[in-house]
């Protein structure tokens, strides 16, 4: 008789290695991960044990930024759930997620941002703690965000384009990272203290006018996307930036009031947790109504222009995926998202297609967390194919690069970007959520732990987490098999519903007893749904226009045939010349395409007729105090006798006018701002406007440079139904056109202008 051959632990575990070294797991025409390896053309990375990866890579020559060829684990990361899976690879790159999470937290228990990016940054940390510091990090997490709440109890918008918030309006996911530090915690002090701030950061933006009345949709940048010529035309200022509408920020801000309203209820403030729903939903339903592209498969990136919004229909990553995580996309459209948007050789773009006159940054890249957060939404919405893709996405830049880096280049996978760090908080964020969060399919709950775990095929070896953390409670998770279907689910033995509550775990922790559990896959395959493959793609160049009387002009874009002429948003007709009769009044751009792919529409250009009006007391000095540390110099090409200060302590701003018939008009008004750069900075203006008393919401006044006080632009437009006669518009300071600044919320405003719609 023969008798079986019994391996040791270690054979056996050498075995499986030896085995999978030829196993493909994840392949795309760029690069290939099998077994204990990724390559990618000539370059490859190993896995030299569960605590050394080296590369071969070599990066594009003449780049800055050198790379890192081998990671060795520097910290105890002991303490930590530990991983055993048969892939030495998968497990190096989740021990260098715990390792470089270490080096992130800081001595005063913050979370940094980046090997090149000190401190702590709202949007970042926030995006970081829903992936997963808030049960690997949860005190650092909760003293990270408490860092980013001003002496007003407000949410601090820290960075975004020409002054931060109103026109990036992003900090909001502040409140749902709070949110899931208290799901982890159950600290109801920890509720209770971010219930107020949340409550009166999003009743701010509210007031100010954040929500636009027509579409359901949110006003301001696109979320994390915050180089404005990174992701806008390039004719787009930073007040239009206020004006247009994006789906990731409309996302935030709908789970924003969804978290809102579950606090509230749980506080036992029923009628607040009432309307903080409605307004949650509200916002939901201006996404679908308005975003849902039906021909495409996908949610349009956002609404951009004038006085008359139209669709940017490029596919953004985040935004779509956080459709599907939050709910706002129904089940049927996340598995049509999963299977419609673009998915390049390396991975999903930040969006798509490209830019072309714009390097690589967020255009033309992969960020991992962004990638990370494609892999949760796919995993939800059960496309199998869309999740392997994601995490080797992920798994392969960790790997080459021997750390968790910022982004990367979409044409060749390459860091060479316009800035780039290592040791990326929440790219190692996403790297381990893709282990905890979708592998084992934890998912934390106001008060219990439930289990979903989605196990492709491919990766459907049996794997181990020990010292999981939970209310106190170890414990230590076996999850055998694949499929999206758990078949058991056992604690300690037992059959057991798939989740762990928060008191069983209180219970197991006061008697210092562990919970094995045991997760059976049934072994079924995923119900197959398609990944939309494509190589990566170059949007048309915008045209360029010009109206000479009514007659409309462009130069020839190259390589389109044919032009798109839109009149006030909507397409009238496409032509295959470079004129366009524009004697209908109205606003016009045209649009232009690549080998059928659209790019931006050109700068609108009305031919309707406006009327401008001087603001009484002008003068050409400034005198605010506000500003008196600030380069002020001559002001010049102003209109008129001169233009009108406003600051925190001067009177309201009146201006009379008229209007010649019945009829909604469009109210701007000609500023200037110098209190800061373009892109950053904190000294955004903001004004309520009223009109014979009536309030039409607020403008915002950016900066347009540094100390740039003869550079004159206009503000967004404000739409008003006016009677044919006079009329008295007030522009004045209310408590909530606070900025982040406190201090300076300052500007020049030199007339008004009136166009009848």
């Amino acid at each position: 008789m023969k008798l079986p051959v019994i391996l040791t632990s270690a054979a056996l575990a050498a075995a499986l290695t030896a085995g999978a070294q030829s196993t493909v797991i994840v392949e795309t025409p760029a690069y290939s991960w099998h077994g204990d390896t990724i390559s990618q053309g000539p370059f490859v990375a190993t896995a030299n044990g569960p605590f050394e990866i080296v590369s071969t890579y070599s990066a594009q020559p003449g780049f800055y930024m050198g790379i890192d060829k081998t990671w060795k684990r520097k910290n105890d990361i002991s303490g930590y759930p530990q991983l055993t899976t048969p892939n030495m690879l998968h497990t190096a790159i989740y021990n260098m997620g715990l390792d470089e999470m270490v080096n992130a937290v800081e001595p005063d228990t913050t979370l940094r941002t980046g090997k090149e990016w000190a401190g702590v940054w709202t949007r970042d940390v926030s995006y970081s703690i829903l992936l997963s510091m808030a049960y690997l990090q949860p005190e650092a997490s909760r003293i990270s965000l408490m860092h980013k709440v001003n002496s007003r109890g407000r949410i601090i918008q820290d960075t975004g384009s020409g002054g931060a918030w109103p026109v990036s309006t992003d900090r909001i996911i502040w409140a749902v990272a709070a949110y899931e530090v208290y799901k982890v915690t159950g600290d109801r002090e920890w509720l209770k203290y971010i219930y107020p701030i949340i409550k009166n950061s999003l009743e701010d933006d509210l007031a100010v006018g954040l929500y636009d009345t027509k579409t359901g949709l949110v006003h301001g940048e696109t979320s994390f996307i915050d180089w404005r010529e990174q992701s806008y035309p390039k004719w787009m200022q930073t007040a239009d930036i206020y004006q247009s509408q994006a789906l990731g920020t409309s996302v935030v801000h709908a789970q924003a009031w969804k978290v809102l309203s579950e606090i509230a209820a749980d506080l036992g403030h029923k009628d607040e947790a009432r309307k903080a729903l409605e307004q949650s939903q509200k916002i939901a339903d201006g996404i679908n109504r308005t975003l849902w592209l039906d021909d495409k498969g996908y949610y349009g990136m956002y609404l951009y222009g004038r006085d008359n919004l139209m669709m940017n229909p490029r596919a953004e990553t985040l935004g779509e995926a956080l459709a599907i995580e939050w709910d706002v996309a129904s089940p049927e459209r996340a598995r049509t998202i999963t299977s419609s948007h673009p998915t390049t050789p390396f991975g999903v773009a930040i969006f798509y297609p490209q830019i072309p006159d714009m390097p690589a940054y967020h255009n033309n890249a992969l960020w991992p967390w962004v990638g990370a957060w494609w892999g949760l939404a796919s995993a939800k919405a059960g496309n199998e194919k869309g999740v392997m893709q994601a995490i080797g996405a992920v798994f392969r830049p960790a790997a080459l690069f021997a750390t968790n880096k910022e982004n990367f280049n979409l044409d060749n996978g390459d860091i060479a970007t316009e800035l780039n760090s290592s040791n990326m908080l929440w790219c190692l964020a996403g790297n381990l959520a893709l282990t905890h969060r979708i592998l084992f399919g934890i998912n934390f709950e106001k008060d219990r732990l439930r289990f979903s775990p989605f196990v492709p095929e491919a990766l459907g070896q049996d794997r181990r987490l020990d010292n999981f953390n939970y209310r106190g409670a170890r414990l230590n998770i076996e999850v055998k098999g694949y499929g999206d279907s758990i078949a058991s689910f056992t604690v300690n033995g037992k059959d057991h519903a798939p989740v762990i509550t928060a008191a069983e775990a209180a219970k197991a922790a006061k008697k210092g007893q562990q919970l094995d559990i045991v997760i059976t896959m049934d072994n079924q395959p995923i119900k197959s749904l398609p990944v939309n493959e494509v190589a990566n793609a170059k949007a048309a160049w915008t045209p360029i226009t010009r109206l000479d009387g009514t007659r409309l002009w462009w130069d020839p874009v190259e390589y389109s045939k044919v032009y798109d002429v839109y009149r006030d948003g909507k397409l009238v007709e496409q032509v295959r010349s470079t004129s366009y009769d524009a004697s209908v009044p109205g606003e016009y751009q045209v649009v232009a395409y690549k080998n059928k792919v659209p790019g931006f529409a050109s700068i609108p250009l009305s031919t309707r007729e406006s009327k401008t009006f001087q603001i009484p007391g002008e003068g050409t000095a400034m005198t605010s105090a506000e500003i008196l540390h600030q380069p002020k110099g001559k002001v010049t090409d102003f209109r008129g006798n001169g233009f009108v200060e406003t600051d925190h302590k001067t009177s309201a701003v009146e201006v009379p006018f008229t209007v010649d018939a019945d009829g909604t008009y469009s109210i701007v008004l000609r500023y200037a701002n110098g209190n800061g750069p373009v892109n950053t900075g904190k000294s955004c203006a903001i004004r309520t406007v009223l009109v014979d008393g009536n309030s039409l919401g607020s403008v915002v006044m950016p900066h347009r440079g540094r100390g740039t006080w003869s550079d004159w632009g206009l503000t967004n437009s404000l739409d008003a139904v006016l009677t044919a006669g006079p009329h008295t518009l007030t522009v004045t300071f209310e408590p909530q056109n606070e900025n982040m600044h406190l201090h300076t919320n300052h500007a020049l405003i030199d007339e008004l202008i009136v166009t009848r719609k």
